[in-house]
């Protein structure tokens, strides 16, 4: 499945005809040159993170022959088109670029991304939980990149107004659609959540925990499954409550949703392992007052949650240094020293587990409150299934921004259905006009 997906999504984009092509930069590496101690190699890095540079010199003070440059860049959109540029171009691109994990499928049928299956980065494999392995391979033998920090979904909570109301905190989606009603009839004003129609990894996230993977491979031909029952079961389970008026209709990161969570109006947020910096940020004074859990499930028996956010370490096909490039990326996001400086730098949920459990020892200052606050959130991070993502998410994503804004305005349940299956439709047109094939 995994060659046959490279090798014709690869000739589909008119890239590199050949499916070797994406191992050109390791192919063409100096196989001494991440070793060979009179050697220094040196490697730029496109990244975004912030104060990843402070993590960088660590690196640099201990391995003076592969030195890392960071060139700073705006966000990973931004960057993902400044490196398919360069592809295109030939020339211009790092060795190494930050990757969100939705970007991979993207990247890898524009050839941009170096197989690192025959480094040392191959090695990780057990460092990471089995569905964030699968976005860095995109479930073949191929390795796009290495792991970097992850978002794995929960709930936060105003656990002094749920102690007020006597609730007890949900478990299953329809407990969190009691809670919602209960919050909602003590307070007109008062909601525990709201449907977001303004950030799709919001939405992929739960579709994800209720077992959706959006696109599939089948040989050399994409198959697009947004329109299918595990999405369409979230869809409606959001629009009911919607059209019944139990949760808001109103976009997060707005100021009204900044003001309601100050003032206990938005008493829940189903968010992810970073939710605290931004909670720190727009609601200081209730700091004390939240707690997280586990996400309300489908099925109580097993457990599951959804991935909202992450990014990976990735070597371009351009690196003539693809080996030593492998080694620092390896380094950067398993090492006990890295992953404790990425944590404390960056502020990044490290995808590392052992990385994770040893450099998340105390709770978040605002959830200090809640002792085992990196104990729930990281049995929710070994409970993310698997997602596959597709060479045109960008399209799926705003087609999810413009219809479901549409569904969240009329507030009916049947407008999130019919929002679903134009999601389904855009997708799959646009593989289409793109030039893939689709089954």
């Amino acid at each position: 499945m995994r060659k046959s997906f490279r090798a014709g999504a690869v000739a589909m984009l008119a890239a590199a005809a050949m499916l070797t092509a994406g191992c050109s930069g390791t192919s063409g590496t100096d196989a001494g040159s991440a070793n060979d101690p009179n050697q220094k190699v040196e490697l730029t890095y496109w990244a975004w993170a912030p104060n990843l540079d402070k993590v960088v010199e660590v690196w640099n003070e201990k391995n003076p022959n592969i030195h890392v440059t960071v060139n700073k860049q705006d966000g990973g959109d931004p960057a993902v088109t400044k490196l398919l540029t360069a592809v295109k171009a030939g020339s211009g691109a790092p060795d190494l670029i930050q990757a969100e994990y939705q970007k991979i499928p993207t990247l890898v049928a524009a050839d941009a991304l170096a197989d690192l299956s025959g480094t040392e980065a191959n090695e990780t494999k057990s460092n990471f939980p089995e569905g964030v392995w699968d976005s860095v391979t995109l479930g073949g033998d191929a390795l796009y990149a290495v792991p970097q920090d992850t978002g794995p979904m929960v709930f936060y909570y105003r656990a002094d107004i749920f102690e007020k109301l006597g609730l007890s905190v949900p478990t299953t989606w329809d407990e969190y659609a009691q809670a919602a009603k209960a919050v909602h009839a003590a307070d007109p004003e008062a909601y525990l959540g709201t449907f977001s129609s303004n950030d799709a990894g919001w939405f992929t996230g739960m579709a994800q925990q209720a077992g959706a993977s959006w696109w599939g491979v089948d040989g050399d031909a994409w198959s697009v499954n947004i329109d299918e029952d595990p999405t369409k079961k979230v869809a409606e389970y959001w629009g009911g409550l919607v059209e019944e008026g139990t949760i808001d209709n109103k976009p997060m990161y707005t100021p009204e949703w900044n003001t309601a969570l100050n003032t206990g109006k938005q008493v829940g947020w189903l968010s992810a392992a970073w939710g605290p910096g931004v909670l720190s940020g727009n609601a200081g004074a209730t700091a004390g007052q939240w707690k997280v859990a586990p996400m309300p499930q489908w099925d109580a028996s097993k457990p599951s949650t959804g991935n909202w956010g992450g990014s990976s370490t990735a070597v371009t096909t351009q690196s003539k240094n693809a080996e030593a490039a492998a080694k620092f990326a390896t380094w950067l996001n398993t090492d006990p020293e890295a992953v404790q400086a990425l944590v404390k730098e960056t502020g990044v949920y490290p995808a590392d587990n052992a990385g994770a459990k040893s450099a998340l020892t105390e709770a978040p200052e605002f959830f200090s409150n809640q002792p085992d606050f990196y104990e729930v959130v990281g049995d929710a991070a070994q409970n993310v299934g698997s997602f596959t993502y597709g060479p045109n998410v960008n399209v799926a994503f705003n087609a999810y921004n413009d219809q479901f804004a549409k569904a969240a305005q009329a507030k009916q349940k049947s407008a999130f259905s019919d929002a679903v299956k134009s999601m389904q439709q855009v997708t799959v047109e646009d593989l289409k006009q793109t030039g893939f094939t689709v089954k």
